[in-house]
């Protein structure tokens, strides 16, 4: 147990020194998300990690509902954002359903903790992700989207990076939301796809698409389901976000 305690909070750091040391990073994100997020504005960060976007949020005056299911995790976000009052920490997962799950930690790349043994498998056939490891579980409950907007009212913006639940997370909306983002990876691009498909049922979005943790749109056109479909599709190497904007929502 002790092992594995030090191999979780070697993770934590790593994860501390990825989000938050590196310069500009913070710039850039109030730049991006500034585009959809304006003061008093209502968030949601389904899967907060430690945290560096609520920072970022706050700096825009939003208020924020953060939801993270790993106990280290948000043990480093009450530390760090437990008496803002404008911010809600949520230790639960996000699903189609309410219940409960187990989580499949990655104590020492805590960033790939993730509800899916569907999406560890295909993963798993990326180079990048041979040395990773998933050595701990944990049962978790679940609430989902529509529960956290009855609770804390519709998000302006809702960013989802659940390591391949995320479509599960749509399924549990019934509602289009103004903006939102979500994470793509190649090696389970299917995922994204379908997260495409779902937003389509639930309202008609344009997207857009931020490589890595760049929080740069690619496009200067915002692109039709279709069009990022086939971009998607295309995509060989590295990951990043979705970003779809409900359509007249902007106007």
């Amino acid at each position: 147990m002790a092992h594995t305690g030090w191999r979780e909070r070697l993770g934590l750091w790593r994860s501390l020194l990825m989000y938050y040391g590196i310069p500009g990073r913070q710039s850039r994100m109030r730049r991006c998300y500034g585009q959809f997020i304006r003061p008093g504005d209502v968030c949601f960060e389904i899967g907060a990690h430690v945290g560096n976007r609520l920072m970022a949020w706050r700096d825009l005056d939003a208020t924020v509902v953060a939801v993270e299911p790993q106990p280290l995790l948000m043990d480093t976000l009450r530390r760090r954002y437990g008496k803002d009052p404008k911010i809600t920490l949520v230790e639960e997962a996000i699903g189609a359903e309410p219940g409960e799950a187990t989580l499949f930690i990655s104590t020492r790349t805590p960033t790939v903790t993730t509800m899916s043994r569907e999406w560890i498998t295909q993963v798993q056939q990326d180079a990048s992700f041979q040395s990773v490891r998933w050595d701990r579980e944990v049962t978790v409950p679940v609430t989902t989207l529509d529960s956290l907007i009855e609770l804390h009212g519709e998000p302006r913006f809702c960013k989802i990076d659940v390591e391949g639940f995320e479509l599960a997370v749509l399924q549990g909306l019934s509602r289009p939301l103004a903006a939102l983002s979500f994470e793509y990876i190649p090696a389970s691009i299917d995922i994204a796809l379908a997260c495409i498909d779902r937003l389509e049922e639930l309202g008609h979005y344009e997207y857009n698409l931020a490589p890595g943790e760049t929080h740069r749109l690619q496009s200067e056109r915002w692109l039709t389901p279709g069009e990022m479909t086939r971009k998607l599709e295309a995509t060989r190497e590295g990951s990043g976000d979705v970003y779809a904007r409900r359509l007249r929502s902007f106007s």
